[in-house]
């Protein structure tokens, strides 16, 4: 049969999860094939492409050109983020890769290198995500009307050079989850720009931004991007339809703050992202004394013009006056300014809890200033601090807080955080967090913390909806993506810890946390050799609890001399910096050393921080489980005895065991 050569934009797809779901429910997947034809026919058709063949679960594709590939693309994953599915049902969610080049036709199929290239693109791709290669970036970048994100250089299987990899930046930057469909509007509330006569009033427009989020946070019809995700755009010069395609957002909030003595002007602006017009705009020339106001009423607008009902507690809470001091206000604002700016050292909130603590001496009463001050303190717990140190103090910051205000939605959260990681009690820490959530579902940091709860209770689907609903809400927060990867890898879905690792890295940068997350996960996944790269860059992080995590990789990778130099070099310098008692019992369990490991355990338990709870489902102790001495152990804190399930990675087959 004759071969015919020419040029082609070739697309790959593949059905995420598809092949466990095959295993257990037929009939489930059968449906979810059948989804996505009905889907493809259409677009296929306005598109002007063809499907070539199915390979297994996934398919491939042929386009005359990359434009209507990359349509194509486009118009499929919205449609299928969109498409509704039964309570219990997996939703529709595809990886799509994309090349162009030249193919050779035989009969009906096609052959080539381009072909070769658009399979390996896509397992890069995200569920519900779109890759490139540099050659479709190149023909289309200035042709389509969402952003084009560089993911880097990528060595492709049976491609003989790394290959620039791009994604199309559909609705936020990569994680695990697929672009949200219908529901709440979803808001970003850009940095402030400070234009100020004095530069060092540049505080007020960060904390004005923070308190702009918060205020929005509490109407229940609003989901509103925490700060995290949202301060990389302070001085950007992306567009609007850029951030909002960034951070799946459909509305951004902008505007610009000058204050000159206690005369503020600040002026805002809400944006229609898909159409970038204005939905309202207004400038504020009022006394500092009425900052207040001016946020309520901003919010207010800003739920009008989203065609968001207030009820009667959304109009109470944006009526409520936080504090009567200006100058513990204006200390909180310095507070919320030096949390995110997070000094170099030690500890590096020093410098915002002492203008929290500025902002109780100023006024006792200042409940926000309480919770932050609380929330600022149970964070360090079990990572830089021991519970005796700071539990104590933040217990009385969280009183304090919630009886100044009830329906304090992060006071609620602080609470529920002492409930799991202080005392224990795992009933009350979830009643605090759906509390927290019901008060504000915008509030990522309830949403993160209910997620660590029902990982901890074993509990690893419902975990995964609460972290996907942290990413979602904070999608650049590293510590909720990291703890999505771990709950992915708890349900034996390694490969795709393993690419929201690397994907996060891709965006966030170097960062020791998701450096250690994502080597544990090459571990469990069988790749040993990639993991003890990642694990090398932890040698010279600074921090106990970082050299503690590079400890247990050394230990799992068969390096068990360099993983007990370390510990050595903790117990000699005790007290010298905090290394949390989970870790070293954890270690001594990889090193066979039992007694010690069950005597680290059983002193932390009734004497010590209590984090045995963080560390009790690794693998390392997998040998003890049927052990009377540890079912004791798990007994004494209410903990399950079940032991945590080691399933097979899906889809790729190796097993999820620890070495």
């Amino acid at each position: 049969m004759a071969a015919h050569r020419r040029l082609a934009a070739i697309v790959f797809t593949d059905l995420v999860g598809y092949t466990a779901l095959a295993q257990s429910n037929e009939r489930g997947a059968l449906a979810l094939v059948e989804a996505q034809d009905r889907l493809i026919r259409p677009l296929l058709e306005a598109h002007r492409g063809r499907k070539v063949k199915a390979i297994g679960d996934g398919l491939l594709l042929e386009f005359r050109n990359a434009l209507d590939a990359v349509e194509f693309a486009v118009a499929f994953q919205r449609a299928a983020a969109a498409l509704p599915h039964d309570p219990g049902a997996p939703p529709l969610r595809v990886r799509i890769g994309i090349h162009v080049g030249d193919v050779e036709r035989r009969g009906s199929d096609i052959l080539g290198d381009a072909v070769n290239v658009a399979s390996r693109l896509e397992p890069l791709a995200e569920p519900g995500g779109i890759s490139l290669s540099a050659q479709v970036y190149e023909l289309v970048r200035n042709k389509v009307a969402y952003p084009l994100e560089k993911l880097g250089a990528r060595t492709l299987k049976g491609v003989a050079e790394p290959m620039e990899v791009y994604r199309v930046a559909l609705a936020g930057p990569t994680t695990s989850t697929a672009a949200p469909g219908p529901g709440p509007p979803r808001l970003a509330v850009l940095p402030l720009a400070n234009i100020s006569p004095d530069p060092n009033d540049g505080y007020f427009a960060d904390g004005l931004t923070e308190e702009l989020i918060s205020v929005l946070s509490q109407i229940r019809g609003l989901r509103v991007i925490a700060r995290t995700s949202v301060n990389q755009y302070k001085g950007t010069t992306k567009s609007v339809g850029q951030i909002g395609a960034e951070l799946g957002v459909t509305s951004v909030l902008e505007g610009s703050v000058r204050k000159a003595g206690d005369q503020l002007r600040i002026t805002m602006q809400l944006i229609d992202v898909p159409t970038q017009e204005h939905r309202w705009a207004q400038t504020y020339d009022r006394r500092l004394e009425n900052v207040f106001a001016i946020q309520a009423e901003v919010a207010e607008r800003t739920a009008g013009a989203l065609r968001v009902e207030l009820v009667t507690r959304d109009r109470e809470a944006l009526g409520e006056r936080p504090t009567a001091s200006l100058s513990a206000y204006e200390a909180y604002l310095r507070g919320l300014e030096a949390y995110h700016r997070r000094e170099a050292g030690s500890e590096p909130y020093a410098g915002a809890k002492r203008h929290f603590e500025t902002a109780i001496r100023e006024d006792p009463g200042f409940a926000a200033a309480h919770a932050y001050l609380a929330n600022i303190l149970i964070g360090e717990l079990g990572f830089t601090a021991s519970a005796r140190d700071v539990a104590p103090s933040a217990r009385a910051h969280v009183d304090r807080a919630l009886e100044l205000t009830p329906n304090s939605s992060d006071a609620h959260a602080a609470r529920g955080n002492l409930a799991l990681q202080v005392d224990l009690d795992w009933p009350r820490a979830e009643s605090e967090f759906e509390r927290a959530i019901a008060l504000s579902p915008s509030n990522a940091n309830a949403h993160f913390w209910y997620g660590f709860l029902l990982g901890t209770l074993l509990r690893y689907e419902e975990a995964r909806q609460q972290f996907e609903a942290a990413v979602e809400l904070d999608p650049l927060w590293v510590n909720a993506r990291t703890n999505l990867m771990g709950t992915l890898a708890a349900l034996g879905e390694v490969d795709a810890a393993i690419e929201l690792g690397r994907k996060t890295l891709a965006t966030s940068g170097p960062s020791p946390m998701v450096e250690g997350s994502l080597a544990f996960a090459l571990v469990l996944g069988g790749r040993t050799e990639e993991a003890r790269t990642v694990a090398q860059s932890l040698a010279d992080a600074p921090g106990a609890y970082t050299q503690g995590i590079h400890a247990l990789l050394l230990a799992w990778l068969g390096e068990p001399e360099k993983a007990r130099r370390l510990l050595r070099s903790w117990e000699d310098g005790a007290g010298r910096e905090y290394v949390p008692p989970g870790v070293a019992a954890t270690l001594y369990a990889i090193l066979g050393e039992r007694e010690k490991a069950f005597d680290l355990i059983e002193r932390d338990l009734s004497e010590g921080d209590r984090t045995f709870w963080n560390y009790y489902q690794a693998p390392a102790f997998d040998p003890y489980r049927s052990d009377p001495r540890f079912l004791a152990l798990l007994r004494s804190v209410h903990l399950p005895t079940t032991p945590p399930r080691r399933v097979a990675n899906r889809p790729g087959g190796r097993s999820s065991d620890a070495p």
